[in-house]
């Protein structure tokens, strides 16, 4: 069932969310909170949502990258479930991208993160799982993954020159710069 997206300001994407215990992952309730998270996501337009961003507050988040050419990259990352993921940062080299958000609506702003990262977690049988991913792919998991910390991506900013609404973005950014 499509759930309404909490926004900034909505204190349950400040707080750190939990993590779930196996019996929880193998639960009902999991099922359908998954299921709640793919149609929203699915309904907003969005390529990941994590469960505080329905007012959850679980470690639970979802991506999908099927067949995108994005920055000169290919990515085909299928539905994906990261349960109690844990990240680690494989290079100190940093890339930027236009970041926007769900949770922030109308708004986009560039964001340097680590360029490679490695993140382990719980696919939604309870199965510990890796993936290594770099360039856009990386940027997205550590986007989806801050939210069970607390994050936006609007704190990683690091010059407010560089948070725009979405229509400056489109006009001013977007084609001059040959963004999709």
């Amino acid at each position: 069932m499509i759930q309404n997206i909490c926004r900034m300001g909505n204190p349950v994407l400040r707080e750190p969310a939990r993590e779930l215990t196996l019996a929880e992952i193998k639960s009902d309730y999991f099922t359908q909170l998954v299921r709640d998270m793919r149609d929203s996501m699915k309904h907003y337009g969005g390529i990941g949502i994590a469960a505080p961003q329905i007012g959850v507050s679980m470690q639970v988040a979802l991506i999908e990258l099927p067949d995108v050419n994005r920055y000169g990259e290919e990515i085909n990352l299928p539905l994906t479930t990261f349960i109690n993921p844990q990240i680690e940062y494989l290079t100190q080299e940093k890339q930027g991208f236009w970041e926007g958000c769900l949770s922030v609506p109308g708004l986009r702003g560039f964001v340097e993160r680590p360029k490679k990262v490695k993140v382990s977690y719980l696919n939604e049988k309870g199965e510990a799982k890796e993936i290594l991913a770099e360039g856009f792919l990386a940027t997205v998991l550590q986007h989806e993954l801050d939210h069970l910390s607390g994050t936006l991506y609007i704190d990683r900013i690091k010059d407010p020159k560089l948070l725009t609404f979405q229509e400056e973005f489109d006009t001013f950014i977007k084609e001059k710069n040959n963004i999709d």
